[in-house]
């Protein structure tokens, strides 16, 4: 199937987006990174570019670019190690200027959420690998 992941995310300003994600620890691929565009690192073949709103609308032939802080097109949700690494991204995040989300806690799973300078959704999650395993009904059913 697939190998990598490109996720395209409108933004105001390019410095700003960098300098909000290097705060938080992500690097960028300065390969990919010029005057209109940068790509986050978000794992080994996970990528957000961050495009200037012009070129990302160029990419979106006819339809208007959303005002992620007035409307959801998606939400980005990237997976922890754990529940501490689940927090420790969040709360950098929350320190880098983001807006809180919600927390989810269902004992298997546990995510928190926040919105970026842009109004992105991003939610972090952390899910216990017995429940990634066979699925959350199967595994609270074996949890009694």
């Amino acid at each position: 199937m697939h190998k990598m992941i490109f996720v395209n995310l409108p933004v105001a300003d390019l410095d700003a987006s960098r300098a909000f994600f290097t705060s938080m620890g992500y690097e960028f691929n300065d390969n990919f990174c010029d005057g209109d565009a940068l790509a986050l690192v978000l794992g080994d073949s996970i990528v957000a570019m961050l495009l200037q709103r012009d070129v990302y609308k160029s990419f979106v032939l006819g339809k208007e670019v959303v005002d992620a802080h007035a409307a959801s097109g998606c939400i980005v949700c990237l997976s922890a190690e754990s529940r501490d690494e689940v927090d420790a991204v969040v709360d950098k995040a929350m320190a880098a200027g983001a807006t809180a989300g919600d927390t989810e806690e269902h004992g298997f799973m546990y995510g928190r959420s926040f919105f970026d300078l842009d109004g992105h959704a991003w939610e972090i999650m952390w899910m216990d690998p017995a429940a990634a395993e066979v699925g959350p009904q199967a595994y609270a059913a074996q949890q009694g």
